[in-house]
C-alpha cells in the first residue's frame, strides 16, 4: 500500500502494576509496529505480557508511559469518549469466550457493533461473511441455539462486519476442535489478505503457522520474531523460551 503508517505501533511502551515490593512491569519499555494487512501472532509464556499488549493497543486499558498509535492516531490524546467511539468504528474484537448477547440472534450479534454507532450495513459485504463463514442458514437463531464453532463463526462476523482496520484476538481458537480452529484461522488469515491488520495471542503452534510472523514475547518484551512460521519452527522457539502451551 501507499500508506506506510502503520495499523499499530506501540514506542517505549510500559505498563506497572502495583507499586514498590509488589510492582509488576506487564509490559516494559516495548516498542514494536504491526504493518497494515498483516496477520501476527504473539506468543510466549504465561505472564510474558501478552494479554496486557492487546489490551493496551487496544485501548483497553492504559499505559504508564511511553505511547499507542493506531493509524497514527495517539490514545493519549483521546478522552473517554473518543476512544470508544475508535473501538467501535476502527477496531474488531475476537474472544475466546467469544462474548455474544444470548438474547439477541446470530444476525443481531453480527450486526451489534454497526447499530451501536448507529452506522449501515453493507449488505455486500454482509452477505459475503455469511456465505463464507457458513451461517447463512443459522442467522435467526441465537447462541443457545448454537454449538461452539457456530457462536465463534458468528464472532468473526461480528469482528469482521464492519471493516475494521485492525482486528484483536485473543485466543480465538483455545475452546474449539481442530476442524473449526483451521476454518477460523483461514478466515483471519482472508481479511488480512484484504488490507484488515490482525494482531492473535495464542499458546498454539498451529494457529501461529496460519500468520505471516510471530512476535515472541518473554518478561514483558518481544525477544524475537519468525516470518513465514511453521507449526515446529514456533514450537521449537517456544521450548527454547520454556513457554507453556
Amino acid at each position: 500500500m501507499t500508506d506506510e503508517t502503520p495499523s499499530v505501533a506501540l514506542t517505549a511502551a510500559t505498563k506497572v502494576y502495583g507499586s514498590a515490593d509488589a510492582e509488576v512491569r506487564a509490559l516494559d519499555d516495548v516498542t514494536i509496529a504491526f504493518p497494515r494487512g498483516q496477520f501476527t501472532a504473539v506468543m510466549g509464556p504465561s505472564g510474558s505480557g501478552k494479554s496486557t499488549l492487546l489490551n493496551c493497543m487496544a485501548g483497553l486499558d492504559r499505559l504508564t508511559s511511553g505511547t499507542v498509535e493506531i493509524g497514527g492516531v495517539d490514545l493519549r490524546d483521546l478522552s473517554d469518549r473518543d476512544l470508544t467511539i475508535l473501538r467501535r468504528t476502527r477496531l474488531g474484537f475476537i474472544f475466546q469466550s467469544f462474548n455474544l448477547l444470548p438474547a439477541l440472534t446470530a444476525r443481531e450479534n453480527i450486526t451489534y457493533p454497526l447499530d451501536l454507532s448507529r452506522s449501515r450495513v453493507d449488505p455486500q459485504w454482509f452477505d459475503e461473511l455469511i456465505g463464507v463463514l457458513g451461517l447463512r442458514d443459522r442467522l435467526d437463531n441465537r447462541p443457545s441455539q448454537l454449538s461452539g464453532g457456530q457462536q465463534q463463526r458468528v464472532a468473526v462476523a461480528r469482528a469482521l462486519v464492519s471493516k475494521p482496520e485492525v482486528v484483536f484476538a485473543d485466543e480465538p481458537t483455545g475452546s474449539l476442535d481442530s476442524h473449526t480452529s483451521g476454518e477460523i484461522l483461514s478466515h483471519l488469515r482472508k481479511a488480512s489478505d484484504l488490507g484488515q491488520t490482525v494482531v492473535m495471542v495464542t499458546h498454539d503452534p498451529y494457529a501461529a503457522a496460519h500468520t505471516h510472523n510471530v512476535v515472541f514475547f518473554q518478561d514483558g518484551a518481544p525477544v524475537g520474531e519468525l516470518a513465514s512460521p511453521t507449526a515446529d519452527g514456533v514450537l521449537d522457539r517456544m521450548k527454547s523460551l520454556g513457554a507453556d502451551r
